[in-house]
């Protein structure tokens, strides 16, 4: 049985409502409205996604279905606090920040949590994207998962606990292994060399999570407790990146301790 194309309003001009905005119109759904405070931004977004712009929070159309607010995570509130449409359902897209910050902006609300990384000049597989519901009511949850559904092929249900967990958990996997990126580039460019180098071993690591779990995937000299190739970095980083040492000596301790047990 094909899904009911909802009306959906975008509140938002960043990463996350680009991609999601683009993939909401391939699922088959009306964008009827993006509002944005900023009018620059916003009326680029509105032009890429064929839809109406407006800076009013107070414009939503009275045939919208869903309004999700797309935007950081320490604006949802304050969004939020402008709209006010009851009978129309109002979602989220954060991990970390709980339904209830959206107030009274509705009677209905949600969380719309895209669990992926998004940069506006990168394609994303939205089918491939785990999206995480939560309603405050089953007639609530059961239209998000429907939106949701015309998006992703992967769409679960998970309370506000889950969620958090879930992000915390994203944050290590994907934040936190990027950061090292960061790290290693750094010291590549300020060593006269260039992050190509380890660009083939970045990928081949990240493709290994498909045969296994990470903590059996784990190589390098702390999992062998490797103390002389270890103790040999430390003196290097002291010439290089002394400000890493204990990063590497706190990283590669938890390392050891892990495949201890």
């Amino acid at each position: 049985m094909p899904l009911e194309p909802k009306n959906v309003v975008l509140i938002g001009a960043g990463h996350v409502a680009f991609h999601l905005g683009k993939a909401l119109k391939r699922g088959g759904n009306k964008l009827l409205l993006l509002i944005n405070r900023d009018q620059k931004r916003g009326e680029r977004l509105a032009f890429e996604l064929g839809c109406k712009f407006t800076t009013d929070f107070k414009a939503i159309p009275e045939e919208t279905d869903v309004v999700i607010i797309a935007v950081k995570d320490d604006a949802i509130s304050e969004v939020a606090s402008k709209i006010f449409c009851p009978g129309k359902v109002v979602a989220h897209t954060s991990g970390s920040v709980p339904m209830s910050a959206l107030g009274d902006a509705s009677d209905r609300l949600g969380v719309f949590y895209p669990l992926q990384t998004m940069h506006r000049g990168s394609e994303v597989n939205m089918k491939e994207v785990p999206f995480c519901i939560e309603g405050s009511s089953n007639w609530n949850e059961g239209m998000l998962l429907e939106l949701a559904r015309s998006i992703s092929d992967n769409v679960q249900v998970l309370n506000s606990e889950q969620r958090r967990i879930t992000h915390i958990a994203a944050v290590f996997a994907c934040n936190f292994t990027n950061h090292f990126y960061a790290l290693a580039d750094d010291i590549l460019q300020k060593n006269g060399m260039d992050l190509d180098i380890l660009r083939p071993l970045i990928r081949k690591t990240a493709n290994n999570i498909n045969n296994g779990h990470p903590k059996d995937l784990q190589t390098g000299p702390a999992k062998r407790n490797d103390t002389k190739v270890m103790q040999e970095h430390l003196e290097m980083l002291t010439q290089i990146a002394p400000d890493l040492k204990k990063l590497y000596e706190d990283v590669s301790e938890n390392i050891i301790l892990m495949h201890k047990k």
